[in-house]
């Protein structure tokens, strides 16, 4: 006769369930100041933000007329890296653009 007691030492077994999180999205955007080029604003939103000439310029046009625009939602390291970039290639160039990162 087959014994039907499970072989566990007198310990509870227990399945853990691994559960993987996402990971908190942040939004990068865009500040408006009167003194950067909107050409300059455009080149940096296809060189950093990997955007295309027309999303670029929508954007750069958002940032004019309404004082911000989002250049993307990310994680919160690359969105911290992206500002830094920006910020970066804008004071090497001599303008004060400035971008800040938002909890989505």
């Amino acid at each position: 006769m087959a014994d039907n007691t499970p072989r566990t030492g007198g310990s509870v077994k227990e399945r853990t369930r691994v559960e993987t999180k996402e990971p908190a999205l942040w939004r990068v955007v865009l500040l408006n100041d009167d003194y950067t080029p909107m050409e300059f604003v455009v080149n940096l939103l296809e060189a950093v933000y990997d955007k295309g000439p027309a999303e670029a310029y929508r954007i750069m046009m958002q940032v004019h007329t309404q004082g911000r625009g989002i250049c993307g939602v990310y994680p919160f390291e690359i969105a911290e890296t992206r500002v830094a970039q920006t910020e970066q290639l804008a004071e090497s160039a001599g303008y004060p653009l400035k971008a800040v990162i938002e909890e989505e």
